[in-house]
């Protein structure tokens, strides 16, 4: 072998030095141009920043009044500061202090969203009407309405930023994917997940505002979650009934795919569904906008038809659950991969070295219940009710921490309570008080994580033993994706030196910096909330928002299990 001269050995390092030189100036040069015309994304959770509404000019102004709103100062806001978290010690034992506690290691952290209300502002069998008349109601009408697809993918683009600074174990969505029970809500819902093309306009083809991506109609491309997020799903109620609140009729059901605008009663009233006193309008997707039309009292109101659309047809628990067996994202089906048909209940482990278990419970009514007053009500079948408690003796048998993920909260409005409309079913299997009792037979339960109510609000369960508080759980509601305030929820379970366990829920508002139609969607849903005079019931602060970190004591057992996990 040739030996090198020294003075070549010198040269040559010069020579690998200074390609060594250009090299990194091509790197950062390339990493350079990459970030060209990229906007650098700050996520903000409500620990840092708050939606403060500003106080509109008071004044005769009605929710379909929208050009309007800037004038008198309606959907206005600015940034408040940020809430810190709410220590709550409600389920540990009198005199019990963390003074001394550190965080010993992060076990577990997901998102979850509810009551996202994808909706289908066109269809013939919305009930428009329901919100637009005097005391009328948010959920029937909102201008945000429009704009639920742009909103929910504006929420997925702000859980990826997230992601990409402290990674999450799984997602879920708790129940109201859609509005009102039909295919094409349902199918927006998902390809905004799978980050396909997303067309949220349904009939024919409207630009209410020429031009690409600056009306609620345009179809855009979604972002998609990313890919390193397993996400699931609960059922809820407007997910298989007519506007949440019944079973079609025949009547109803043919006008989902029919021309002709719905003709109905007043729906809180017995027989109210088999009435046809008032049309329920629609929105013309034509104007920029989006203006009722076609609703009022039948004697009073000329009858319009719309044209007809069949990815509008109503689909059954089964159909629901069957959809999300056609997306690309995972994991497969979502939780419904294999699940018996109809059974809209599944349980999943989220991380293999952690022992923690999420149980997703379908406690929503079915059309024979036969409900008078509506089906909003949460119920558990005996069927449901007989799995429910298999698969908490499963995890409590196995050492499993455990969550129930369902779509309705229990414990929230006292059964049977005149006006309840939301509290626990008469009718179901099993009484409010029975379920609650049962449920507090369970140690490791740690919570029942909810819905349905659009509200923001943590209400302790509890132990029914003061000897033993961990007999006691949470239950914590998360907020609605379409009203005001529009927020998720994110969710990190940790283990302290104390061997204590702590929850810290977050809300968090989506990104609309830079998102012009899901700035007008926070806007308009702010806007309705201060038309329709809405307080939200959020306690203890008086906030919009709720951040807590909620503590709970663990048995031995699970406290030498976590120890081996951590």
């Amino acid at each position: 072998m040739k030996t090198i001269p020294m003075r070549n050995k010198i040269r040559i390092q010069k020579m690998v030095a200074n390609v060594l030189v250009v090299l990194l100036v091509l790197v950062c040069l390339s990493v350079a141009i990459g970030q060209m015309g990229k906007e650098t994304t700050t996520v903000y959770t409500t620990i840092d920043r708050t939606i403060v509404p500003s106080t509109p000019i008071p004044s005769v102004i009605h929710p379909y009044d929208i050009s309007k709103f800037s004038e008198y100062g309606y959907g206005q806001y600015q940034y408040g500061p940020g809430l810190g978290y709410d220590e709550r010690l409600d389920l540990m034992s009198a005199g019990y202090s963390n003074a001394n506690v550190n965080e010993v290691s992060s076990l577990l952290r997901f998102f979850a969203m509810t009551d996202v209300h994808i909706m289908d502002e066109e269809s013939p069998a919305e009930a428009v009407y329901f919100g637009i008349k005097e005391n009328g109601i948010i959920s029937a009408y909102s201008p945000a309405m429009s704009y639920s697809t742009q909103m929910l993918n504006a929420a997925v683009q702000t859980v990826n930023e997230i992601n990409e600074k402290d990674s999450f174990d799984f997602g879920i969505f708790l129940g109201d994917v859609g509005n009102s029970g039909q295919y094409n809500e349902l199918r927006w819902f998902i390809d905004t997940l799978d980050g396909n093309i997303v067309n949220p306009d349904s009939g024919i083809k409207d630009d209410p505002v020429p031009g690409p991506n600056n009306d609620y109609q345009d179809e855009f491309k979604a972002t998609g979650l990313d890919s390193s997020i397993p996400w699931y799903t609960a059922i809820g109620n407007h997910d298989h009934f007519w506007m949440g609140t019944n079973p079609p009729t025949d009547y109803i059901r043919d006008s989902y795919t029919g021309s002709d605008i719905l003709k109905i009663g007043n729906i809180f009233a017995p027989g109210g569904l088999y009435r046809q006193d008032f049309y329920v309008g629609t929105i013309d997707g034509s104007t920029p906008y989006g203006t009722p039309i076609g609703a009022g009292p039948v004697n009073t109101t000329s009858p319009i038809t719309v044209p007809a659309d069949p990815d509008r047809r109503f689909i059954s628990v089964e159909d629901f659950m069957n959809e999300f067996l056609s997306s690309t994202s995972s994991p497969s089906g979502h939780g419904f991969s294999g699940a018996e048909p109809g059974f809209a209940c599944y349980s999943f482990d989220p991380n293999p070295d952690v022992p923690i278990r999420v149980i997703v419970l379908d406690d929503t009514q079915s059309a024979d219940d036969l409900d008078i007053h509506g089906y909003g009500h949460g119920t558990l079948d005996q069927e449901r009710y007989d799995w429910l408690v298999s698969e908490l003796d499963r995890g409590q048998a196995e050492d499993k921490l455990m969550i129930i993920a369902a779509h309705i909260p229990i414990g929230v409005e006292m059964s049977g309570a005149l006006g309840a409309f939301m509290g626990w079913s008469t009718q179901a299997a099993v009484t409010e008080e029975e379920l609650i009792a049962k449920l507090h037979t369970y140690p490791n339960l740690l919570m029942w994580a909810s819905g349905h109510r659009h509200f923001n609000t943590v209400m302790p369960q509890y132990s029914p033993d003061p000897e033993h508080p961990e007999l006691g759980f949470w239950v914590v509601e998360s907020p609605s994706l379409r009203e005001f305030p529009q927020q998720f929820r994110t969710f990190e379970l940790v283990l302290n030196s104390d061997d204590t366990i702590s929850i810290f829920i977050t809300d968090v508002d989506p990104i609309t910096e830079g998102n012009m139609l899901a700035e007008r969607s926070r806007s308009y849903a702010i806007a309705a909330n201060q038309i329709f005079n809405l307080t939200p019931p959020i306690e203890p602060t008086g906030s919009v928002s709720y951040n807590a970190e909620l503590i709970m004591e663990l048995t031995p057992a699970m406290q030498e299990k976590l120890k081996t996990a951590a």
